[in-house]
């Protein structure tokens, strides 16, 4: 039997008593919504029983919705523009699905469902404008329903660990950095975007706990590839606005990525990506970052999909290279006022590269250290970032790059790494 929430009285209720909590509950095994339903600020609704929103139905939820069984949308399912006090809560006791011929619109929602292997499938098309709280529970996409999740501008997650994340794809729309809730069996794997220039650029992102060479052969690869990654992958691309670059991150799990490739991660260990074009695996540079366990590429990437973890031979220093120093104090008392590189002056066809955590640009000059043009804490970077803005104490990363010429020849060279900066 079908219980439809199609009663004027009811829906007066909702909206009228904002400060108090509302349960449907009927021994019927499903409860549809023919009409509209209209939930104000501070008010909770739950059932307890699979909710259907009709076709011709309208669902706009201001204040909280809990669902403890399935959720079918046909109808419009989402919040009033301007609304941060809308959320959509998920606490079912068994697996719970989201299907729908419509896609459900949430500003908030929270996923708490321990149901082991994964709590959640998802059939539908969702979207996420606010926050999204990996209580508990594994949202696995179900890809064969063309299912997705869309993360909006300003959408963010909170409490992502192996117990809730996403096993699937995972799309990313807006111009901020983001970290891409995702993973595979029972493993959180993050991969993570540095902000963008494109306001309307959209990526997508999903981890793969699965063997590469057999798609992508691993004897197809640079020189100075020693070692590819044999047990993941991720697909990082971008799928939506103007072409973009971005910083991109990986991390490292002793549970899942190779022991071999973590004997000695900060000398050796880069981003490799498999470039579709050449048929070949190409080296990103990596800039480790040993206590977060994970690796960024240097600089910005694009038109790239498949990324992984490898190893890179090292090279014995040559003489009178250049050495970096990764203190920054510019307080006056003569003490690392300034990014130091010793020896840059030999080679003056150099680029010298600061970035924020982010993966914000925040300083670029040529020749560096040729007329007073070093790093001292301030800003010269993108638009993002106004100019001549002092830069807030914290931890950067570098890249430097330089022409080097011996009896060999000559060779672009490119170092890479965190430097620390203290702006009182």
């Amino acid at each position: 039997m079908i219980r439809s929430i199609t009663h004027l009285l009811w829906l007066l209720i909702v909206a009228l008593i904002p400060s108090k909590s509302i349960y449907a509950q009927s021994s019927e095994s499903i409860t549809v919504n023919n009409g509209q339903l209209y939930i104000m600020p501070n008010t909770l609704i739950s059932t307890y029983f699979d909710f259907k929103n009709s076709n011709l139905a309208t669902v706009f939820n201001n204040g909280e919705f809990q669902f403890y069984k399935d959720l079918y949308n046909d109808g419009l399912f989402t919040y009033s523009t301007g609304s941060t006090s809308s959320l959509s809560s998920f606490k079912g006791i068994e697996v719970q699905e989201l299907l729908g011929s419509k896609p459900i619109q949430y500003f908030n929602v929270l996923f708490d469902n321990s149901t082991k292997t994964y709590a959640f499938d998802l059939k539908n098309d969702i979207s996420i404008d606010g926050t999204a709280d990996f209580n508990k529970g594994i949202v696995r996409v179900n890809q064969d329903n063309t299912s997705g999740v869309l993360f909006g501008a300003k959408g963010k997650h909170i409490h992502t660990s192996d117990l809730s994340y996403i096993d699937g794809a995972v799309d990313k729309v807006g111009d901020a950095s983001f970290i891409f809730p995702i993973g595979k069996k029972g493993l959180y794997r993050r991969a993570v975007i540095s902000a963008l220039e494109e306001v309307l650029t959209a990526y997508s992102s999903e981890y793969f706990f699965e063997p590469t060479d057999a798609v992508y052969p691993h004897q197809n690869k640079q020189p100075s590839i020693t070692e590819i990654n044999k047990e993941e992958y991720w697909i990082v691309k971008q799928v939506q606005g103007k072409e973009d670059s971005a910083i991109i991150t990986l991390s490292w799990d002793e549970r899942s990525t190779p022991k071999e490739l973590l004997v000695n991660p900060e000398k050796q260990l880069h981003i490799v990506s498999w470039d579709d074009k050449q048929k070949l695996w190409i080296d990103l540079g990596g800039v480790v970052d040993l206590v977060n366990k994970q690796v960024s590429t240097p600089i910005e990437v694009k038109g790239m999909s498949v990324f992984t973890l490898g190893l890179v031979a090292q090279e014995d220093p040559p003489e009178q290279d250049i050495v970096i120093y990764n203190a920054v104090s510019p307080n006056g008392d003569g003490k690392n006022d300034y990014f130091f590189i010793e020896n840059i002056n030999r080679f003056p066809n150099n680029t010298v590269e600061i970035y924020n955590r982010w993966g914000v640009k925040v300083y670029d000059t040529k020749n560096y250290d040729s007329a007073g043009n070093v790093f001292r804490g301030y800003s010269n970077g993108r638009a993002t970032l106004n100019k001549s803005d002092r830069l807030a104490t914290g931890t950067y990363y570098y890249v430097v790059t330089y022409q080097y010429s011996d009896n060999r020849g000559t060779q672009m060279k490119k170092k890479t790494g965190y430097l620390h900066l203290e702006n009182q």
